[in-house]
């Protein structure tokens, strides 16, 4: 009727009958009748929502096979009577964006999809972000369940992604089409991200942001435990080569090996990780040692037992609070590790070569007063009877792209950071089930509505 109406009157019509109809419904329609309406109707579909959640942990998505499971959700879509977006990123057009990142896999025969939901008009649009992707499961011996089993036990599902992140992308996906069931449509268009690539790269989302989804608001769907979280850490990987001396067997105290020496770099890292652990504070970030992580991740000396190692590679990632960038952080790391160098009679005249080499992302945040903050915690408030926890994220997220592509953002989902990337992954169903019911009523009062 609405569309009618607007194509009777002519875009001074639609203007004048836009603002007439938005007011009505802000102001004067029940929002507690409809919000009571919703959220009984997510509780009455909690089968559903953890049978989508299930069907999604068992596609295996590892990074570079995720076209079964964008083929899957896009098929849902269709079904429910979503509109949705599928193409492939043009690798040649993507890099020539500055905040693109170097691609590790080709992504021919790996789709990017958005879902959307056409606003009536009037409302500020809103986007759903997440990412389809996983890392690999490891061996199998490894897991209680089969990793892509989907089994429940309790009021757990398991299987490589259920935190990260196949319960947020269900959440809002379910959040979406049970709040069109109840006829309760959106003012602001809304935006479903499901982006390839997320474990090696920002490059998926991005490229759904330079495809035109971008909205006014975003919420970023990572495992926050439950938690409204305004900010994210960075991190930065690095490359530390250290070199030795060889020497024949028979003469090993002529040779100077390498394996030491790198113990003593590796030490060094240990001792800069708790002095920044001292003295690196952020408010959101109460208890700091997760944030910061900063560790040596591989080490590699020496090709044969037999011979002393003259070479030798550490491979590390440093976290960093949301403000520090990654040159100062390098440089930072650089200068401790020479410093600390310097106090060894080998070290000092054969220095460690150290640089930043592999991911790298700085932290983001957005003042809590911000809107999209602000309606979140109402949001959730609203929607579970209790005010959140609001803390920072520990771990990079794509809403680091998302607020470098200036679309204000807040990370909030079901999962643990606990369980990101870890053997017998789980998450908590009740968990999953509240973020629908969060989810849905924060589209109300972000977008608008209509009912």
């Amino acid at each position: 009727m609405y569309k009618m109406l607007v194509e009777c009157m002519g875009w001074v019509g639609e203007a004048l009958f836009t603002f007439t109809l938005y007011s009505y419904l802000v102001f004067s329609v029940d929002r507690g009748k409809i919000l009571k309406k919703v959220l009984n109707h997510i509780d009455n579909s909690r089968d559903e929502i953890v049978s989508f959640l299930r069907d999604l942990i068992r596609i295996p998505s590892v990074t570079g096979e995720e076209r079964g499971i964008q083929e899957f959700i896009a098929s849902k879509l269709k079904d429910w009577g979503l509109s949705y977006d599928m193409w492939f990123i043009d690798e040649t057009e993507l890099l020539k964006h500055p905040l693109a990142e170097k691609v590790k896999l080709p992504y021919k025969d790996r789709p990017m999809l958005v879902g959307i939901v056409k606003g009536y008009g009037g409302g500020r649009s809103l986007a759903f972000n997440g990412h389809v992707d996983v890392i690999p499961s490891g061996p199998a011996s490894s897991w209680k369940f089969d990793p892509f089993g989907g089994v429940i036990d309790g009021y757990r599902i398991y299987g490589r992604g259920a935190s990260d992140m196949k319960s947020g992308i269900a959440a809002y996906t379910m959040a979406v089409k049970l709040l069109l069931e109840v006829d309760v449509h959106p003012l602001g268009n809304v935006y479903l991200h499901y982006v390839i690539d997320e474990e090696y790269s920002s490059n998926g989302t991005l490229a759904a942001l330079l495809r035109g989804y971008v909205a006014d608001g975003a919420v970023n769907a990572e495992a926050s435990d439950m938690e409204i979280q305004p900010a994210v850490s960075g991190s930065m990987w690095f490359k530390i080569k250290v070199r030795g001396k060889t020497a024949s067997m028979s003469r090993v105290w002529e040779g100077v090996n390498v394996i030491e020496q790198a113990y003593k770099i590796y030490d060094a890292v240990r001792k800069l990780y708790e002095i920044r652990v001292s003295e690196k504070k952020h408010p959101l970030y109460p208890d700091n040692r997760g944030v910061l992580a900063l560790f040596i991740g591989t080490f590699n000396a020496g090709s044969y037992p037999s011979a002393i190692p003259d070479e030798a590679e550490l491979r590390g990632r440093m976290g960093l609070l949301p403000g520090e960038s990654i040159g100062d952080a390098i440089t930072e790391l650089r200068d401790f590790i020479l410093k600390y160098s310097i106090l060894d009679p080998w070290l000092k005249y054969n220095p460690p070569e150290i640089v930043q080499e592999g991911y790298a992302g700085e932290g983001v945040e957005i003042p809590i007063d911000h809107p999209i903050v602000s309606t979140m915690i109402n949001a959730y408030a609203s929607a579970l009877g209790i005010k959140p926890i609001v803390k920072g994220h520990e771990g990079a997220t794509d809403m680091r792209i998302l607020m470098k592509m200036n679309v204000p953002t807040v990370c909030f989902g079901p999962g643990t950071i606990t369980q990101m990337h870890a053997y017998n992954e789980w998450v908590d169903l009740r968990d999953v089930v509240n973020a629908v019911k969060v989810m849905a009523t924060m589209i109300i009062d972000w977008c608008g509505f209509l009912a």
